[in-house]
Order: C-alpha cells, then sequence, then structure tokens
C-alpha cells in the first residue's frame, strides 16, 4: 500500500494512494495522523485494506497538496559516506563505523513543496537517499530482526549547506535548515515493495542526471544501519532513517556545481516514486 499525507478542509489526513487517485483514510474513520496510523497498523491494515478496496477514491493526487508523509517525526537520523561511490569523491576513507548526524523536524518538507534558498549561503546541494520510516517501538534489534520493525520507505532529499555543515565536525546544523528534508511522495509499505536493497536511485538537476546507483551498493545496509542505532536509543513509529546518498553531488564537481534559484531538483527511486521541488530564495 502507499500512504499519504494531504491537506483536507478539516486539517491533515491520511489517505491510501490507488493508481493516480487518494482514498481518504481519515474521512472512513482511521487516524488522521500517520504517526498513530503506523503505531496501530497491526490492528489497522485489514480495515484500511477493506476501505481501498470497497471505497471510490475522492481525490485525484493531481488536486491534492501532499505533505511529507510523517510531517512531525519524533527523530530524523542520517548516515554520512554509505556509498563506495561518494565516499570516494569525497576523498575520505571508508568507514570503520557508521557516521550518524540528525536532521531536525523542522526541515520536514512536502515532497513538491519548494525549498529555500537559505540567505546564509550559496552552497546548497542535493543528496538523493531511500529513506526507511521505522513501524514498532524497539531497542536492541539484530539485523536479522531489523526488517520486522520497518513500516515501509519513501525517497528523500538531504539537502546540505556544505559551508554550514563543515563549520565545526558537527554536521547537524548545516543538515537542518528549514525545507532540507524532502520526503514522500508516499510511504510505500514493506510488505509491497519487498527488498530496499535493489532500487535504482537517482538525482537530475533541471533534467541533468547528477546522481544515478542501486541502494545495492549501500556500504552498510537498512538493516545493518536498524541494528546499530536500536544498541543507542530507542526507535519510534514515525521516525525517519536517511540511509546516504551515492556519488555525484554538487559539491564534489570541478569546480562545485551548487544549487540556485529556480533550479528543479528530482529524486527518483524505483518502485517507490519521485520527488521535484523548485529552489527558492528564503523569504
Amino acid at each position: 500500500m502507499k500512504l499519504v499525507t494531504f491537506d483536507s478542509a478539516s486539517g491533515l489526513h491520511t489517505g491510501a494512494v490507488v493508481g493516480d487517485a487518494v482514498v481518504d483514510l481519515t474521512s472512513a474513520g482511521l487516524p488522521a495522523g500517520m504517526i498513530e496510523l503506523i503505531a496501530n497498523w497491526s490492528s489497522l491494515a485489514g480495515q484500511a485494506q477493506r476501505i481501498v478496496e470497497t471505497r471510490k477514491p475522492e481525490f485525484k493526487l493531481s488536486q491534492i497538496h501532499l505533505r511529507a508523509p510523517v510531517p512531525n517525526p519524533q527523530k530524523i537520523l542520517a548516515i554520512g559516506l554509505n556509498y563506495a561511490d561518494h565516499i570516494a569523491e569525497s576523498g575520505q576513507p571508508k568507514p570503520e563505523k557508521q557516521i550518524w548526524f540528525s536532521k531536525l523536524p523542522n526541515s520536514v518538507n512536502g515532497p513538491y513543496d519548494p525549498i529555500e534558498l537559505p540567505k546564509a549561503s550559496s552552497a546548497i546541494d542535493y543528496e538523493a537517499e531511500l529513506v526507511v520510516v521505522i513501524g514498532k517501538r524497539c531497542r536492541h534489534v539484530s539485523k536479522a530482526d531489523a526488517a520486522g520493525v520497518v513500516f515501509g520507505y519513501a525517497a528523500g532529499n538531504d539537502v546540505s549547506v556544505r559551508d554550514w555543515q563543515f563549520h565545526t565536525a558537527q554536521w547537524i546544523v548545516g543538515k537542518s535548515f528549514d525545507t532540507h528534508a524532502p520526503v514522500g511522495p508516499w510511504i510505500v509499505t514493506s510488505d509491497e515493495l519487498g527488498d530496499p536493497h535493489t532500487l535504482g536511485i537517482r538525482c537530475l538537476v533541471n533534467g541533468e542526471l547528477r546522481q544515478n546507483s542501486n541502494t545495492g551498493n549501500l556500504v552498510f545496509n537498512v538493516y545493518d544501519q536498524i541494528a546499530y542505532l536500536s544498541q543507542a536509543m530507542t526507535l519510534l513509529p514515525g521516525d525517519m532513517i536517511f540511509t546516504g546518498t551515492p556519488g555525484g553531488v554538487g559539491m564534489a564537481m570541478k569546480p562545485p556545481s551548487f544549487l540556485k534559484s529556480g533550479d528543479v531538483v528530482r529524486v527518483e527511486i524505483d518502485r517507490i516514486g519521485a520527488l521535484e521541488a523548485t529552489m527558492r530564495p528564503e523569504n
């Protein structure tokens, strides 16, 4: 199933994508909040499936405004240097341990909403990423059991303010500017997607292919990441994990090619979908 969060007259609603249309799950009695829906999915999945099978879609996708599928995650965790080609272009050695940072919730952005070019910098970069959405409260998850705590997957763009990222050894500020975590366009549930390590992943800027890889090239795969993180912290329903970006980022080009006003950035992941946003100056 493909699940969305969208604007309605009464506030945010959850919905299920059917072809080019959306069934409003909230108006059919399911939770309006995606985190609540995810947390209770084991008891609601059958009902959701029946609603999708019996209810006529209320909206065309083209008629509604999609928000990030999880508009208010408790945690956004992101791994650095996790594709071999990106490690090579960065000039750094392959990490022996996973390198983690956070993107703060203020950075969450809808899949088609404009991305801000902040007044504080002109070194804005793109990073296409597979995003994992956690489905269960969990701690100390083994790699063998990690697939069982994944609710689903989305596309993401780990937008990065490169000069601010490297002001210090801690990347969190440069990764957490407003609007700099576009996610979506929906969550594809794990039962529908299957193996997350066989997906083509691409980023295009103004139609030019910049990044082109496959999630099979992750250094630390999705399950490695969950096993590692869950040793340190309790993962909660709706938490998001940005799993790393492949080579081809603007910072590594010679000369560097950073994003400018009017640029259109598109992230595509096979069997999931695409994000597309126009870069706009901060007001």
